[in-house]
């Protein structure tokens, strides 16, 4: 376990950048006509009624929240601390995730994971950054770098084994390894509802932490190692 001193478990929740097509400028909304052109429309949907998805594009999307963990070396094994920084202001978001990944993990030994984390979390980070004008830490910067240089971990590829057909959800595989599932109240499409109708930006946190859980205890499992028991996992 030693060797995951340095690792920092991740997840992150979004939302549409504006609770309605209506509140985009005349420009945008000209542009996420043309992207939802590319969503799953059975029902023949209309850009408008399909902006609700907008938090999976982070051109048209912001991050509400970002839960965290990592392991903790204790007298009698390893405990799991999980903290989330989560506001209505994304740019006080990044911006202590920044100072969290540069001062409090300074190593540069730190790896993060996520699950997808390659395809989503990591690079909406990024690019949220860009936008808001933040310096991308040394962490998430890929660019010129060689695949073995990348210092991140993605539970989605390490359950795919090479084959890169194959996309298992988070709680497919908390299910089959009998890990108890972090959707029990909301799941992710549910966000940007809960967020914009309910103002309940608490309850998304709450739900991004306990994705955080769910995540490192499937990383234990598929390295061997023995979940971690509640009483060890502290919110912190």
């Amino acid at each position: 376990m030693k060797q995951y001193s340095d690792l920092l478990f991740l997840d992150i929740e979004t939302a549409a950048a504006h609770r309605s097509f209506d509140q985009l400028s005349e420009r945008m909304q000209k542009l996420w006509t043309k992207k939802a052109a590319f969503l799953r429309n059975p029902n023949e949907l209309s850009p408008a009624e399909l902006y609700g998805q907008a938090g999976i594009y982070s051109e048209f999307g912001k991050i509400i929240s970002i839960a965290v963990g990592y392991f903790k070396e204790e007298e009698k094994g390893f405990s799991l601390r999980v903290k989330d920084i989560s506001s209505h202001d994304e740019i006080e978001i990044l911006t202590e995730f920044k100072t969290l990944v540069e001062e409090k993990f300074k190593s540069k030994k730190l790896r993060l994971c996520a699950h997808n984390g390659k395809e989503f979390d990591f690079p909406y980070i990024a690019r949220r950054m860009i936008i808001n004008g933040i310096e991308v830490p040394k962490t998430l910067q890929m660019s010129g770098k060689k695949p073995w240089e990348i210092p991140h971990l993605d539970t989605m590829e390490m359950w795919k084994f090479g084959d890169y057909k194959h996309f298992t959800s988070l709680d497919l595989l908390a299910a089959i390894l009998n890990i108890p599932t972090s959707k029990d109240d909301i799941d992710g499409s549910q966000v940007n509802r809960v967020y914009y109708e309910e103002n309940d930006l608490e309850r998304i946190a709450k739900y991004c932490k306990k994705d955080v859980i769910v995540l490192a205890q499937v990383f234990l499992k598929l390295n061997q190692f023995p979940a971690i028991e509640n009483d060890d996992i502290f919110i912190i």
